[in-house]
């Protein structure tokens, strides 16, 4: 993994484009197995591949959102959330958009038992913070995010959907942040 992250800062696009695309080759090959090595090879790799689909030259661009999109069907969406969440953060608004848009993959994916395990709360609180972004990308994934534990909530409930999920909010969010789910939901 190292190689490839070097590789994929070469400023030769033709060479950064070979190694995104070993970079989706080794996720489709090892999948859960790369997590279990070293966490900082991975770390370095995750971060490359947002960097590079947030770049201005389209085919890497285009071929790292493809590595990207291999990385969320290879591996388990736990771990991967685990790694992904602190780019929600980063300085950089594109690399927030694109691992906005990989955690919204990963949470499609799970299922209700899953985010739960994980965590209702936390993934509305990296959606809240996403749902005020200054990039629509990072906003849509966002409200994909909000609407995949919507029905996560709603799966199990007989009661109310809409109450209960009122009350969930405003009682684990702030105010504002609680508004903006109960407008997400309302508005689809």
């Amino acid at each position: 993994m190292l190689v490839v992250v070097k590789s994929m800062k070469n400023p030769r696009s033709a060479l950064c484009k070979t190694s995104i695309m070993a970079a989706s080759d080794i996720f489709n090959a090892y999948g859960e197995k790369l997590l279990s090595t070293d966490s900082s090879a991975f770390d370095q790799l995750l971060l490359q591949l947002l960097l590079k689909a947030s770049q201005d030259k389209k085919f890497v661009c285009e071929e790292a959102d493809k590595s990207l999109t291999a990385m969320v069907n290879s591996i388990a969406a736990l771990p991967l959330l685990q790694k992904l969440r602190g780019f929600v953060n980063h300085g950089n608004l594109r690399v927030r958009a694109k691992a906005a848009v990989s955690i919204s993959n990963s949470v499609y994916k799970m299922g209700s038992e899953e985010i739960k395990e994980f965590g209702s709360v936390t993934l509305l609180q990296m959606a809240s913070d996403l749902l005020n972004d200054r990039l629509p990308e990072a906003r849509e994934a966002a409200r994909s995010i909000v609407l995949s534990v919507y029905e996560a909530f709603t799966e199990n409930e007989k009661l109310d959907t809409e109450e209960d999920w009122q009350s969930f909010c405003q009682s684990n969010l702030s105010m504002i942040q609680a508004q903006l789910m109960i407008k997400v939901v309302s508005s689809q």
